[in-house]
């Protein structure tokens, strides 16, 4: 929905261009007074000095430019200039704002709405981290587009102008865009250097470190390690989150809805000991001990799932306690919950989970919830 100046917006424009064009007409007809003649002085006995001579009709600026043409000063094609040429500037000055950053300033979510004003119907929502473009703006209020989101947002929720730009900063992306087929990935920043991978035409990978104006390499994410690209192949761009119209929210919900249910399944249970029932209890405790449950039984199954896959070890101990797999292992809480023994429901998850129950399909991994697609519960991303 695309919105135009209207009401008091218009007019504050309106009155600036007036007023500009007052100026502007006030550069070219002279001074009530008259200028100072230019040039020789006329010669003759009577003569003593130039003389400054009051025009015979004053012109009164603010009466439009049509009074000042009829007095004789500037001429209709040099009225006409200045005017374009005021209006250009404005148009200008609107399209440069129209490019300012908008960001979301919110905890969780705000609502975009049709039109300003609390009562006026929700079209989508800004998350946390997500910004847009500046559209228009009525008191108190702002137009922004995000995506295929447009619509106002109350200005108490909105970070506008320099802490826009500033917030952008701390909650955006910076991606490097491959424009060749096949790009080497190199460890060093030099054409002779080991080359890590090779990258595919228009994908995408997080830029490590902002490139100076004219450098030759790009410092890339690449798998677990970081790379360099030659930048003669790929396009940086920053960009920000954006929001969702509510059809698009509708329609994401739909399909989570339907993969969660796919994803719900029973496999073959796990053999374990009692000990081991305690031990991945606790893990779930020091993982998820503060999610829903649906959160812990998750956990549990990526442990069981490990255990039936092939490629890690066959048992939930040797799972739990392999080298860097899971933080609570290194940290000593894993070792402190087991001491003090974990809560009932994560010893229902655990159980569950070991007889076969999964939310999360075959996923193996998880961490926590942001950039990883997967299947997000809680504060949790299982893939």
């Amino acid at each position: 929905m695309k919105k135009g100046f209207t009401g008091s917006a218009f007019r504050a424009v309106s009155t600036v261009t007036v007023s500009a064009a007052v100026v502007f007409l006030s550069t070219l007809v002279p001074m009530a007074a008259g200028p100072v003649p230019k040039g020789p002085a006329p010669v003759g006995p009577s003569f003593t000095g130039p003389k400054t001579v009051a025009p015979k009709n004053k012109v009164d600026l603010s009466a439009g430019a049509s009074t000042v043409v009829d007095a004789g000063f500037i001429s209709e094609e040099e009225v006409s200039d200045g005017l374009e040429e005021l209006e250009a500037q404005r148009i200008a000055e609107e399209e440069a704002k129209k490019k300012e950053l908008v960001m979301a300033n919110v905890s969780k979510s705000v609502n975009v709405r049709a039109e300003a004003g609390e009562d006026a119907e929700i079209v989508g929502k800004l998350y946390k981290g997500c910004g847009g473009t500046y559209v228009d703006s009525i008191e108190g209020w702002t137009c922004l587009r995000s995506g295929d989101l447009e619509g106002w947002v109350s200005n108490d929720y909105l970070y506008l102008g320099e802490e826009a730009e500033a917030y952008a900063k701390k909650v955006g992306h910076t991606v490097a865009i491959v424009e060749t087929e096949c790009l080497r990935v190199r460890k060093e920043p030099a054409e002779d250097a080991g080359v890590l991978g090779l990258l595919e035409i228009n994908s995408e990978h997080d830029v490590v470190e902002e490139p100076e104006e004219g450098s030759d390499w790009v410092k890339i994410k690449y798998t677990n390690k970081t790379g360099y690209v030659s930048s003669e192949f790929v396009t940086v761009e920053f960009y920000v989150d954006e929001g969702e119209t509510m059809e698009e929210i509708k329609e994401r919900e739909a399909l989570a809805a339907l993969a969660k249910a796919q994803l719900v399944t029973t496999y073959s249970a796990v053999s374990c000991t009692e000990d081991e029932v305690a031990l991945l209890a606790a893990l779930i405790q020091c993982e998820a001990g503060n999610q829903s449950y649906e959160g812990k039984l998750a956990v549990g199954a990526v442990v069981c799932n490990r255990v039936r896959s092939g490629k890690f070890p066959s048992t939930i101990t040797d799972v739990i306690y392999a080298s860097g797999q899971f933080g609570p292992v290194s940290n000593g809480s894993l070792d402190s919950v087991l001491a003090s023994g974990a809560k009932e429901s994560c010893y229902q998850a655990a159980r569950e989970a070991i007889a076969g129950s999964t939310n999360v399909g075959s996923a193996r991994y998880f961490k926590r919830a942001g950039n990883k697609s997967g299947v997000v519960i809680g504060a949790h991303v299982f893939y």
